[in-house]
């Protein structure tokens, strides 16, 4: 179980559940929804509102549930059986098939890293013209340093704050632009599918969905957790963290969609396509003013560093659960997995000439690993052995391996579409 409450003696400790309550339980979902507003996805963002205007919001829409629906129910394997999904994963599933699947998700982990270490590095490039890979060493260092020397509790505050900057940047740039509302409106609730738009769609679709946001959450949720004999608390957590992921998740939603509304009030009237993050940075400038551009950098530079130190979090579960033990800082599988995927991570930006084309190539291994990760999750939780009374009713088993193909369906054409 997660060893940041250990001195609370969980068997006869009862929380009250006031209406004020629901405070407490706000955090592990944004931990999660950092990696839906990560750097791999601004891009792509961009890109549909600089195309298309306001024509492809609805992926936005349904993209969030999509994870809102998958991110509840690992959440809901946390609560209900204390562990986290790779710890689940060791002890459930035979070692010659669990080991070669976590060691997939730690491959997935580096490939995750890799994104958002680029992502920081590029936009200390926008701000300060530091060099890629120099940037990349200083994103690294720092959010080694976060996760090694706070606790987790420290570290769910200041990603809080670091996702506070990114929505409060974009309101500030919305703030700048004239929104056509009744079209944003129809665009969040309308399906369209404009000529070309396919390699778009299936690229924020298709990576909304992260491998190792599936076991990060199942590991943060368990720092709300209570006394796990008492099927009252064990009930009243559940509907609580649905009110966190919930929340989180709109406000992923929220921040996605600013993407496409700014970049759909300003390149596409002006009829300019983006195809990458340094380029929108640099047309916000006349289009905008200059404080314009430097609070896009700034907005990324937050982005990445966040989701690097959630990527390597959870990474540190990952290996941890290889183990079969929870994820703990102080603990020598939980340190040495954050190392490996960022160290690793950092060297393969080291070692690649084309920063554009690392990303690519890390949302290909990403591609390729999430149905294991999906339909791992869905087995566990579906499982009455390692579920009990909590398991997944025959309804939602079949709404999550539908929405696991659906998922899978989309990486596999984006995938294809890289080649």
């Amino acid at each position: 179980m997660f060893k940041i409450f250990k001195n609370i003696d969980r068997k006869n400790y009862k929380p009250r559940f006031g209406g004020s309550d629901i405070f407490k339980f706000i955090g592990p979902g944004l931990l999660v929804t950092v990696g839906f507003i990560d750097p791999g996805n601004w891009a792509s963002n961009l890109a549909a509102g600089a195309e298309y205007g306001y024509a492809l919001l609805w992926m936005v829409t349904l993209s969030t549930i999509m994870l809102i629906l998958l991110q509840h129910n690992v959440a809901h394997l946390g609560i209900a059986t204390g562990l986290c999904l790779s710890e689940a994963a060791a002890i459930h599933i035979k070692p010659a098939y669990s080991k070669v699947l976590l060691s997939s998700a730690m491959l997935a982990s580096v490939s995750t890293s890799l994104a958002e270490i680029l992502g920081g590095a590029i936009a200390l490039d926008m701000l300060f013209d530091i060099p890629v890979k120099a940037g990349a060493i200083l994103v690294t260092l720092f959010s080694m340093i976060m996760l090694y020397t706070n606790t987790y509790r420290m570290v769910e505050k200041w990603i809080i704050a670091f996702v506070s900057v990114i929505g409060l940047s974009f309101m500030y740039e919305l703030s700048l632009v004239d929104i056509d509302w009744n079209s944003a409106i129809n665009g969040w609730v309308t399906p369209s599918f404009p000529k070309g738009s396919m390699i778009i769609i299936m690229s924020v679709l298709g990576a909304v969905v992260m491998p190792h946001n599936l076991f990060l959450h199942s590991e943060v949720i368990q720092s709300r957790q209570w006394n796990r004999e008492d099927e009252k608390v064990i009930r009243k957590q559940l509907r609580f963290e649905f009110t966190d992921t919930l929340l989180s998740m709109g406000i992923g939603w929220g921040i996605n969609s600013a993407m496409i509304l700014l970049a759909a009030a300003t390149f596409f009237m002006t009829r300019t396509p983006v195809n990458e993050l340094e380029q929108a940075n640099q047309l916000l400038a006349p289009l905008l003013g200059t404080h314009a551009a430097v609070v896009f950098a700034v907005a990324l530079l937050f982005s990445g560093i966040a989701s690097t130190i959630t990527s390597g979090m959870a990474a540190g579960s990952i290996f941890a659960g290889m183990y079969k033990e929870p994820y703990d800082i102080k603990d020598n599988h939980s340190r040495l997995g954050v190392a490996l995927s960022l160290v690793i991570a950092f060297g393969i930006i080291l070692l690649i000439t084309n920063p554009f084309q690392g990303l690519i190539i890390s949302q290909m291994i990403l591609s390729i690993q999430l149905p294991f990760t999906i339909f791992l999750q869905v087995y566990l939780t579906s499982s009455e052995k390692v579920m009990g009374k909590y398991k997944n009713s025959t309804l939602n088993k079949t709404i999550l391996y539908s929405l696991g193909a659906i998922v899978t369906g989309l990486n596999v054409a984006l995938f294809v579409s890289l080649f």
